[in-house]
């Protein structure tokens, strides 16, 4: 059973590289932020409030997330291993993500922080905002607010795994191939 952490700023590749690496090693994927849109799309209460945050470029407040990501543990933690899909994103939801995961006897294996330059990111975004009609990808400030939430409140989170000695950084930039290849290699040298 594995469990791991899928990082960095957004656009660069998580989503896709997550389910390579779903397929690769026949564990579950959990991605927050489909989880987040799921609730938007349902037009939910929940999703109404968290489309607020979006919407201006912030961060769902840890409590929102916290609670959705304890949820799934508690069904799935026992399910072979898991691709966490941004989450955590700051140092709080990380200490609780700990937490929740020690009460079900599991860990964090591994970090693997995918490493993109701003500009490259603001290009993926945009492209992808075109191709998929999200509003949070449209805007290029919006796009640049939401890198610049990650760099202050979520690039810290990479600290505190790497203090555990749970962080590796894979250079994001490349084929989708070459990007899994250095994120597989990675996962395979350390857990």
């Amino acid at each position: 059973m594995m469990n791991l952490i899928l990082f960095g700023a957004p656009g660069c590749g998580k989503g896709t590289q997550a389910q390579r690496l779903k397929e690769h090693y026949g564990i579950r994927h959990v991605s927050t932020g489909e989880v987040i849109r799921e609730e938007i799309a349902r037009d939910t209460e929940l999703g109404r409030e968290m489309e607020q945050y979006i919407r201006a470029g912030q961060l769902v407040p840890d409590e929102v997330v916290i609670g959705m990501v304890a949820d799934y543990v508690a069904e799935h933690g026992r399910s072979g291993g898991c691709i966490f899909d941004g989450f955590p994103r700051t140092t709080r939801q990380a200490e609780e993500f700990d937490r929740i995961l020690a009460e079900h006897g599991l860990k964090v294996d591994l970090m693997i922080d995918i490493r993109v330059p701003e500009e490259e990111l603001v290009r993926r975004i945009l492209l992808r905002g075109r191709d998929s009609g999200r509003e949070d990808d449209a805007s290029e400030e919006v796009v640049r607010d939401r890198i610049a939430v990650y760099r202050r409140q979520t690039a810290v989170v990479a600290d505190f795994y790497a203090g555990q000695g749970k962080y590796v950084g894979v250079d994001g930039v490349g084929t989708m191939d070459e990007v899994f290849d250095r994120i597989r290699a990675a996962v395979d040298s350390r857990v």
